[in-house]
Protein backbone atom coordinates (compact mmCIF):
# COMPACT_ATOMS: atom_id res chain seq x y z
CA UNK A 1 0.00 0.00 0.00
CA UNK A 2 1.41 3.47 -0.90
CA UNK A 3 -0.09 6.74 0.64
CA UNK A 4 -0.84 10.20 -0.58
CA UNK A 5 2.02 12.43 1.40
CA UNK A 6 0.43 16.08 1.86
CA UNK A 7 -2.73 17.99 1.08
CA UNK A 8 -6.01 17.43 0.87
CA UNK A 9 -6.28 13.77 0.51
CA UNK A 10 -2.82 13.28 2.83
CA UNK A 11 -2.96 9.76 4.41
CA UNK A 12 -5.32 8.43 1.67
CA UNK A 13 -3.74 5.06 1.27
CA UNK A 14 -3.38 3.81 -2.30
CA UNK A 15 -3.46 0.17 -4.05
CA UNK A 16 -0.87 -0.21 -6.09
CA UNK A 17 -1.14 -3.08 -9.03
CA UNK A 18 0.49 -6.46 -8.31
CA UNK A 19 2.60 -6.55 -11.26
CA UNK A 20 4.23 -3.97 -13.91
CA UNK A 21 4.63 -0.73 -12.13
CA UNK A 22 7.14 0.36 -9.90
CA UNK A 23 5.22 3.50 -7.57
CA UNK A 24 7.24 6.42 -6.68
CA UNK A 25 8.25 5.84 -2.69
CA UNK A 26 7.11 8.69 -1.05
CA UNK A 27 10.42 10.19 0.25
CA UNK A 28 10.85 11.10 -3.58
CA UNK A 29 6.93 11.89 -3.97
CA UNK A 30 7.56 14.48 -1.27
CA UNK A 31 10.91 15.91 -2.38
CA UNK A 32 9.37 16.15 -6.12
CA UNK A 33 6.19 18.00 -5.24
CA UNK A 34 8.31 20.47 -2.63
CA UNK A 35 10.23 21.71 -5.53
CA UNK A 36 7.06 21.94 -7.28
CA UNK A 37 5.77 23.91 -4.55
CA UNK A 38 8.16 26.11 -4.48
CA UNK A 39 7.75 26.61 -8.24
CA UNK A 40 4.18 27.27 -8.12
CA UNK A 41 3.58 24.51 -10.52
CA UNK A 42 0.69 22.57 -8.41
CA UNK A 43 -2.41 25.13 -7.75
CA UNK A 44 -4.88 25.12 -10.21
CA UNK A 45 -2.86 22.53 -12.99
CA UNK A 46 -4.32 20.35 -15.14
CA UNK A 47 -2.21 17.36 -14.97
CA UNK A 48 -1.63 14.06 -17.27
CA UNK A 49 -0.04 11.45 -15.56
CA UNK A 50 1.56 8.89 -18.13
CA UNK A 51 2.08 5.33 -16.75
CA UNK A 52 -0.14 5.81 -13.80
CA UNK A 53 0.23 2.71 -12.26
CA UNK A 54 -1.27 3.52 -9.08
CA UNK A 55 -2.24 7.06 -9.71
CA UNK A 56 0.08 8.12 -7.01
CA UNK A 57 1.72 10.97 -8.92
CA UNK A 58 -1.45 12.87 -10.24
CA UNK A 59 -3.69 12.15 -7.00
CA UNK A 60 -0.58 13.69 -5.58
CA UNK A 61 -1.10 16.59 -7.33
CA UNK A 62 -5.01 17.05 -6.85
CA UNK A 63 -4.73 16.30 -3.05
CA UNK A 64 -1.81 19.76 -3.61
CA UNK A 65 -4.69 21.62 -5.64
CA UNK A 66 -4.39 21.20 -8.92
CA UNK A 67 -7.57 21.35 -11.28
CA UNK A 68 -8.16 18.00 -12.90
CA UNK A 69 -5.86 15.00 -13.73
CA UNK A 70 -6.53 12.25 -16.31
CA UNK A 71 -4.27 9.27 -15.52
CA UNK A 72 -3.72 6.92 -18.22
CA UNK A 73 -1.99 3.21 -18.09
CA UNK A 74 -2.73 0.62 -20.86
CA UNK A 75 -2.35 -2.46 -18.37
CA UNK A 76 -5.79 -3.49 -17.54
CA UNK A 77 -4.16 -4.31 -13.85
CA UNK A 78 -3.14 -0.38 -13.22
CA UNK A 79 -6.36 0.75 -14.88
CA UNK A 80 -8.41 -1.33 -12.61
CA UNK A 81 -6.87 -0.01 -9.55
CA UNK A 82 -6.63 3.71 -10.60
CA UNK A 83 -10.60 3.47 -11.28
CA UNK A 84 -10.76 1.55 -7.49
CA UNK A 85 -8.41 4.28 -6.16
CA UNK A 86 -10.18 7.39 -7.44
CA UNK A 87 -14.34 5.76 -6.95
CA UNK A 88 -13.41 4.79 -3.22
CA UNK A 89 -11.65 8.20 -2.05
CA UNK A 90 -14.67 9.61 -3.92
CA UNK A 91 -12.62 12.21 -6.09
CA UNK A 92 -14.53 13.72 -8.82
CA UNK A 93 -12.10 15.81 -11.06
CA UNK A 94 -10.07 12.84 -12.17
CA UNK A 95 -10.41 10.64 -15.46
CA UNK A 96 -8.45 7.26 -16.01
CA UNK A 97 -8.04 6.36 -19.66
CA UNK A 98 -6.84 2.74 -20.83
CA UNK A 99 -4.25 3.26 -23.55
CA UNK A 100 -0.84 3.35 -24.45
CA UNK A 101 1.03 6.37 -23.75
CA UNK A 102 1.91 7.02 -27.59
CA UNK A 103 -1.16 6.33 -29.04
CA UNK A 104 -2.83 8.62 -25.67
CA UNK A 105 -0.38 11.76 -26.50
CA UNK A 106 -1.27 11.80 -30.30
CA UNK A 107 -5.13 12.32 -30.17
CA UNK A 108 -5.49 13.66 -26.25
CA UNK A 109 -8.29 16.34 -26.07
CA UNK A 110 -7.22 19.10 -23.98
CA UNK A 111 -4.14 20.93 -23.05
CA UNK A 112 -2.12 19.85 -19.67
CA UNK A 113 0.09 22.72 -17.63
CA UNK A 114 2.16 19.67 -15.76
CA UNK A 115 2.79 16.39 -17.14
CA UNK A 116 4.14 12.94 -15.26
CA UNK A 117 5.74 10.85 -16.80
CA UNK A 118 6.87 7.39 -14.95
CA UNK A 119 7.73 4.78 -17.44
CA UNK A 120 9.89 1.73 -16.93
CA UNK A 121 12.81 2.15 -16.16
CA UNK A 122 14.23 -0.31 -19.04
CA UNK A 123 11.79 2.15 -21.28
CA UNK A 124 13.09 2.69 -25.39
CA UNK A 125 14.60 6.26 -25.36
CA UNK A 126 13.30 6.54 -29.17
CA UNK A 127 10.08 5.78 -28.18
CA UNK A 128 10.22 8.06 -25.26
CA UNK A 129 10.88 10.86 -27.32
CA UNK A 130 8.32 10.24 -29.79
CA UNK A 131 5.76 10.55 -27.14
CA UNK A 132 7.29 13.89 -25.91
CA UNK A 133 7.01 14.76 -29.34
CA UNK A 134 3.53 13.87 -29.95
CA UNK A 135 2.79 15.66 -26.36
CA UNK A 136 3.52 19.14 -28.17
CA UNK A 137 0.00 19.83 -29.40
CA UNK A 138 -1.82 18.87 -25.55
CA UNK A 139 0.35 20.77 -23.18
CA UNK A 140 0.51 24.67 -23.11
CA UNK A 141 3.46 26.93 -23.40
CA UNK A 142 5.19 26.62 -20.36
CA UNK A 143 3.85 23.15 -19.21
CA UNK A 144 6.42 21.63 -16.83
CA UNK A 145 6.85 17.96 -17.55
CA UNK A 146 8.27 15.58 -14.82
CA UNK A 147 9.83 12.60 -16.16
CA UNK A 148 11.19 10.00 -13.82
CA UNK A 149 13.79 7.16 -14.53
CA UNK A 150 16.74 4.89 -13.12
CA UNK A 151 20.22 6.93 -12.35
CA UNK A 152 21.75 4.21 -14.51
CA UNK A 153 19.24 6.04 -17.77
CA UNK A 154 21.39 8.63 -19.93
CA UNK A 155 19.80 11.43 -20.44
CA UNK A 156 17.54 11.32 -22.85
CA UNK A 157 17.22 13.54 -26.24
CA UNK A 158 15.20 16.16 -25.55
CA UNK A 159 12.86 17.27 -29.02
CA UNK A 160 12.71 20.44 -30.40
CA UNK A 161 10.30 22.60 -27.99
CA UNK A 162 11.58 21.20 -24.51
CA UNK A 163 14.43 22.80 -22.12
CA UNK A 164 15.47 20.62 -19.47
CA UNK A 165 15.80 22.75 -15.95
CA UNK A 166 16.76 20.55 -13.76
CA UNK A 167 17.18 17.34 -12.71
CA UNK A 168 17.93 15.50 -9.28
CA UNK A 169 18.71 12.14 -7.83
CA UNK A 170 16.81 10.03 -5.04
CA UNK A 171 18.52 6.74 -4.31
CA UNK A 172 18.29 4.87 -8.01
CA UNK A 173 15.45 7.39 -8.86
CA UNK A 174 16.43 10.62 -11.04
CA UNK A 175 13.36 13.00 -11.83
CA UNK A 176 14.14 15.89 -14.87
CA UNK A 177 12.36 18.17 -14.80
CA UNK A 178 11.59 19.91 -18.53
CA UNK A 179 9.64 22.51 -19.69
CA UNK A 180 7.46 23.34 -22.85
CA UNK A 181 8.52 26.34 -24.44
CA UNK A 182 6.91 26.36 -27.52
CA UNK A 183 5.89 24.20 -30.90
CA UNK A 184 8.60 25.47 -32.60
CA UNK A 185 11.02 25.26 -29.87
CA UNK A 186 11.46 28.86 -29.18
CA UNK A 187 10.56 30.77 -25.86
CA UNK A 188 7.98 33.36 -26.38
CA UNK A 189 9.05 37.39 -24.76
Amino acid sequence: MARIVSGKYGGMTLRVPDKGTRPTSERVREAVFSRLESWDEIEGASVLDLFAGSGALGLEALSRGAFRAVFVDQASGAYRILKDNISRNRIDNAQVVKAEALRFANSADGLFSLVFIDPPYDFDADRLKEILVALRTCVTEGALIVLESSTRTPEPDWPDGYVLESSRKWGETRVWFITFTGKDGSVEA
